[in-house]
Order: C-alpha cells, then structure tokens, then sequence
C-alpha cells in the first residue's frame, strides 16, 4: 500500500510555484556561528505544503548546500550518504562544469555566486504579496539571524508577470506530480503523459523505475533520530531524506537586446518574420501556443482553466515527425521532447518484444531520444530585472546596462539522471536528435567542442526540400551563478536544528 502523503512535512515550493505571491527575494547566505544557526532554524517559520484558503499571505522556504549540511553540523558519515553530485557541487569538477555547458563567459571563475569561492551553504527563499516583501523580510531576520549569517548575495525577483524576459509565455509545461500514487510502477504508460511518478521529485517514494532514489538512511533506535519517518524499504532505518527533494538553482543573464537584434538582421528588419523566427527557435508562439498540432484534438472537460492549460501542453511531436512545424532543435523539443519508451501504438508483449528488438519502426528518429518521463523536472522560477521590450531593442538607440533574466530553479530527485541529464544530452548536445553542429537555440554556449567544432547553427526543416540553416547565433545566455541544494523536509529540519558542536 502506498504511503499517503504528509503535506505538513513538505516544503511547500515542491507542490505550489507559489505565484500569488509575486515577490521575491533569494538569500545566499554563509553560516558564521552554527549554534546560532540552529537556534534560527528552530523557529524559522517554513511554509508547508499543505493546501489552505485563503492561500498564505507569505511563504519562507530553506535549503542546504553540502557545505551548508557540514557547517550546520551534520556528522560526515551521514553527509556521505547523499548523492555524490549534491556532494561535488555544480561547480565542485571541471568534467561537471564541461558537460552542464559551463565553459567560457559559463564558467564558474567568471560567476557572480556559487564559484570555489562564493559558496552559499543556505539558499533562504521568501516570497510575499506586493509591497509586503521587505515586511515579511524583517519578520524573518529576526532572533538569532544576524549573529548566525552572513549574506553573501541577495538575488531580488521582478514581477514580469507569467512571461520570460525575451517575451514568451513561461512557465507551461510542468509534469503533474501523482500525489495520490495512482500509478503502476515501473511505467504503466509506454506513451507521453504528465502524470509522473511522486518519486521522481520527492525523496522517499517509488520513482517512474519503481525504485527509491538514495538519501540518507540513519539507524534507527536512536533518540536523535526519533522525529524522522521511517524509511519506505527499510522500516528498521530513519530517513533523513524522505518528504525532501533536491533543488537546482541556477541565475541565468538573458541578452534580450542581442537576442532581438539578431533576429532583425536575419530577417531584414520584416517584424512577421522576426516573430516566426523567434518562435521556430523557441518552439511556441509568443502565447504560449505550441507550433505543432494538439493530440487530443477535442477538449471535453467543463473546466475552462483545464481546457485551456490542455490546449497549452498537451501535445506530442507525432503529428510533426520531420520537424516541419516545431523544428528539431528548438528549445522546448529538446527540454521536453514528449516521447514515450517506446514508438506510439505499441500494445501488447509481442508488439513490445518487437519494438524492444528494433522491429516495425516509424523512424530513425524513435530511438535517438532517450525517454522523457525518466528525465522531468519541476521549474519554480522567477525572473529578474526590469523588463525590455522589442520595440525597446530595436529602437536604434542606447539599451540601459541593467542584467535581466532568470533564476531558474527546478526540483528532482536525481540530479544526475534529471537536471543534468536535460542540460548536458538535450540541451547542450550539438547531435540531439540526429542534428549535427547546434545546440539549443536560446541555452547554447556556442562553443566548439571536440569532434564539432561549430555548435552556432540552427536548422529549421522545410516541406519543400532542404532545411533552412542559420548560421553565427551569439550566445543569448550566460550563467552567473548557480548551486545544488537539499530541500529538506520539515522534520529533517527539525533535526538539523537539534544538532550540536
């Protein structure tokens, strides 16, 4: 049987983005006394997870690097049981940093935050409602915080509503989390869909493979340890990690004035054209609307909001297997490229013996992408930086030197097999699904690497013979800063702060 679901052991961030609350600010801090430290944490007011009405005036979310779990005072022995990725760091191995895309005016010597030098060991979240932020502020740094902290930086958010820096609706295609374990595991469902197993974003649970993700697992028996849950698998054992996840920030600087300047000189200033190339690159149009067409094609349900979330993200790529439409290199494609394990209409052990043996495939292309619902990840990010227009862009004059972007900020149970499998094998390959001398269109570093030497392309596929190709795209987006949290549970909390020297 299942295990059902404490909500008010969940940080909050894991099932709501928390979008009534549009501001922001992220605190990067250090800890300089770790008594006091925990002392904080004690009365620290964490928002949970669970659901109430009127949602929350204000919410308060912590996590920990792993320097951050040694310096709170988390015995080595258990530091090591976590995930060896969550240990190194995002900037911890220069293999890491190569294959995440992190090279160049990337690499973590040129970051603002989460260098060798500027590691965070907290990641403070606070969010409120208009106006209200620097009130809520106050109320949290209270008590012990001063003499607990030191800030290293403080990442404001910006308000531009449900839309990205460069102008696109954002913030649509998220999996939908199977709180209530409907789901047969390992994968019921050989073709695309939302539904993705709890495991997958909550440490503790069944993932889509019908296993647990490792965390640390204490003896039980112990009074110090007599606030955590058992663990699933292991009865006999706490687990420290369970109603807890992984969380991936990273602080992203878009070049929204390059980016559309670019566009105006491929397209010889023609405004339609700039658009459509700015959506073939992104993959939807400026709405939000996908560039393919729907797979369900009715939408039956009465709930209007429903329907039009559908008519959003619930699409594949088969009625567009030559890329005609969305092409194949564009960046939602290569973050959510929607296939499933196996080709579509595959029912039946024989017809899955079949196709597990290379037999009755569609195309080539059915085995070059790796299958979607083992790589999801949930986005709660939040902009930055004063908006910039198109018009603004191009208006011939000076562009204020202000830095906009993103803070992008994503959980998953596996950081390894999730974040860093989309950024390295779909977002920075230069060979995604059969391509060859391009990585994503927006994400890119436009690097060469050994074997392509050119990863500055964009092809986009035409009905009527070879694709077009653009050449010599400048890189849109540059990394400032970015690190690997644990999001603990509450009552890992708890125990953090019953620590001691």
């Amino acid at each position: 049987m299942s295990a059902i679901i404490d909500y008010s052991d969940v940080q909050g961030i894991v099932r709501y983005g928390y979008g009534h609350l549009p501001a922001a600010g992220f605190f990067l801090l250090r800890i300089k006394n770790p008594a006091a430290a925990r002392s904080w944490l004690r009365t620290a007011p964490v928002t949970n997870a669970m659901a109430v009405a009127p949602p929350p005036q204000h919410a308060l979310q912590v996590a920990f690097t792993g320097e951050g779990l040694d310096a709170i005072g988390l015995p080595r022995p258990i530091l090591e049981k976590f995930s060896p990725e969550f240990i190194s760091g995002m900037a911890g191995e220069e293999s890491r940093s190569r294959r995440l895309g992190d090279i160049a005016a990337n690499a973590p010597s040129q970051w603002h935050w989460g260098g060798a030098e500027k590691m965070p060991h907290l990641l403070v979240m606070l969010y409120a409602q208009a106006g209200a932020l620097e009130r809520w502020q106050n109320a949290v740094q209270n008590g012990s915080w001063d003499d607990a902290f030191t800030v290293l930086q403080c990442l404001p958010s910006a308000d531009l509503s449900d839309t990205e820096p460069f102008g696109f609706k954002d913030g649509i295609s998220q999996p939908q989390l199977d709180w209530d374990q409907t789901k047969k595991l390992p994968g019921d469902q050989p073709e695309y869909s939302n539904l993705t197993a709890l495991g997958e974003f909550l440490l503790g649970y069944p993932n889509e493979y019908g296993k647990y993700c490792d965390r640390p697992l204490l003896p039980g028996g112990d009074d110090s340890t007599a606030g955590l849950l058992p663990a699933a698998e292991f009865t006999d054992q706490r687990d420290l990690g369970r109603n807890g996840s992984y969380l991936v920030l990273r602080q992203l600087a878009q070049d929204v004035a390059g980016f559309w300047r670019f566009l105006d000189r491929q397209t010889g200033g023609n405004v339609v054209d700039q658009t459509k190339l700015a959506e073939a690159m992104v993959g939807r149009r400026m709405n939000g609307e996908p560039l393919v067409s729907l797979s369900n094609g009715q939408f039956a349900s009465a709930d209007q909001a429903a329907n039009d979330a559908m008519k959003l993200d619930g699409f594949t790529y088969e009625s567009d297997s030559d890329g005609t439409r969305c092409p194949f290199g564009a960046h939602i494609r290569r973050v959510n490229p929607r296939n499933g394990d196996l080709p579509y209409g595959t029912q039946g052990w024989f017809q899955w013996l079949m196709r597990t043996l290379g037999f009755h495939r569609k195309s080539f292309r059915d085995d070059l992408v790796s299958s979607t619902r083992f790589h999801r990840i949930v986005r709660r990010g939040r902009g930055y930086g004063s908006a910039l227009s198109r018009a603004q862009a191009l208006s011939g004059g000076a562009v204020d030197d202000h830095e906009r972007g993103l803070y992008f900020i994503c959980i998953n149970a596996n950081i390894a097999r999730q974040f860093e499998f989309v950024q390295n094998a779909w977002v920075m390959a230069t060979k995604f699904d059969g391509l060859s001398g391009e990585s994503d269109p927006l994400m890119g570093n436009r690097q060469p690497i050994p074997g392509c030497p050119v990863t500055d392309a964009f092809s986009i596929p035409q009905d009527s013979g070879l694709p077009r190709r653009i050449h010599g795209l400048p890189q849109f987006v540059t990394v400032r800063g970015g690190g690997y949290f644990f999001l603990p549970s509450i009552r890992a909390l708890w125990y953090l702060a019953s620590l001691s020297d």
